[in-house]
């Protein structure tokens, strides 16, 4: 079968990328934040998705039949999640990679089991995504918060010991949630905090709460948070002269967190999965999607692996209905970018989980 060379049209959504082949088109889409703060995790997203649709309809597409992708915005808002969600049903979409952040798969994921139509997060951390699910079509290829929490809890342990140490988080479910699981960590290994602090997040002045870290000694501070806020502590932790390591979240791997911290950032620990640049099976994909100057990053290819293991679930199952698919993932090994990809009874994967980063010279690295 030989398909037309894809194209780039407008959408009520975001875009599409369509084949004008005489076959029946099979839609999927991609959801997540196109536009707003957060645009550029979605840019991954969407250079992911392209590639992955563009790879396996030059392969014969899936049974026999090219894909479609549609491509939608949520602003990684609940609300506008549910709207998405509701208007890819419209569209007929079979299969959702997305949603990006917790906020917006959680509610969306209600739609789609709803409607029959198998979703997989290659972002969303939270465990509850998949520990509540409303549905067996629900998966993630992204690691869990409480693995990352247990990683930086024991790393605290192991590495401060003898040191007094702070937790902060930022009031909001993802802030919160990561500093409390690291808390009961480091609770449970014997070690116990000197403060606990929650903090309002989209502030521009953390005076009062960095003097508040010094007047308690502190030799390392674990920020449950965003990278805005940690950068303007973590800036003012140098400018009162507070000695103490800051360590925090995935959130923190983003270029906006040193362009507001400055060199003060350098230093700073984070917990993140390993690199997927790293894999040998990504290099030909990511090769691809920097000469063509689009981003090659962490979402680009869990999400190029996300659509690669529905269209792989799909071909075996010869059909693209939600039981199908859902127990094909759920009983089944796929042969993704990523490596071998197999999905547990929650719909959580096998990738590869967390390990610890440093930001250093305005880069983060492998510690």
């Amino acid at each position: 079968m030989t398909f037309r060379q894809f194209a780039t049209g407008a959408l009520f959504l975001a875009g599409s990328v369509y084949s004008g082949s005489a076959y029946p088109d099979i839609p999927i889409a991609i959801a997540g934040p196109m536009d707003g703060q957060f645009r550029d995790l979605g840019a991954q997203m969407r250079a992911g998705a392209e590639q992955a649709v563009a790879d396996i309809n030059a392969s014969g597409g899936v049974n026999g039949e090219p894909l479609v992708l549609e491509i939608a915005d949520d602003g990684c808002d609940a609300d506008k999640a549910v709207a998405v969600a509701n208007q890819l049903i419209g569209r007929g979409v079979v299969f959702v990679a997305g949603h990006f952040c917790f906020n917006a798969s959680i509610p969306a994921s209600e739609v789609y089991a709803d409607a029959g139509i198998v979703q997989i997060s290659p972002a969303t951390t939270l465990p509850k995504f998949t520990d509540e699910r409303p549905g067996p079509g629900v998966f993630r290829l992204a690691p869990r918060d409480d693995q990352q929490a247990d990683v930086a809890g024991r790393f605290l342990v192991d590495n401060f010991g003898d040191a007094r140490i702070a937790i902060l988080h930022d009031k909001t479910a993802y802030g919160k949630g990561l500093s409390d699981a690291v808390k009961a960590t480091i609770n449970n290994l014997g070690k116990s905090e000197s403060i606990s602090l929650g903090f309002d997040a989209g502030e521009d002045d953390y005076r009062y709460l960095v003097s508040q870290l010094g007047l308690e000694n502190v030799g390392v501070v674990y920020l449950g948070g965003y990278h805005p806020e940690a950068g303007l502590i973590k800036l003012e932790m140098v400018r009162q002269a507070l000695d103490a390591v800051l360590v925090s979240g995935d959130a923190l791997m983003a270029d906006e967190f040193i362009a507001v911290a400055g060199a003060a950032g350098n230093g700073t620990l984070l917990t993140y999965p390993v690199d997927p640049r790293d894999f040998p099976g990504t290099t030909a994909v990511v090769a691809t999607l920097e000469e063509a100057g689009k981003p090659a990053d962490r979402y680009a290819l869990t999400t190029y692996a996300a659509v690669q293991a529905w269209a792989q679930a799909a071909n075996r199952a010869g059909e693209t209905g939600m039981d199908a698919i859902a127990e094909t993932l759920s009983n089944d090994v796929f042969d993704t970018i990523l490596g071998e990809v197999r999905f547990d009874e929650r719909g959580d994967s096998n990738t590869p989980g967390f390990v610890i980063y440093e930001w250093r010279d305005g880069a983060p690295r492998v510690r």
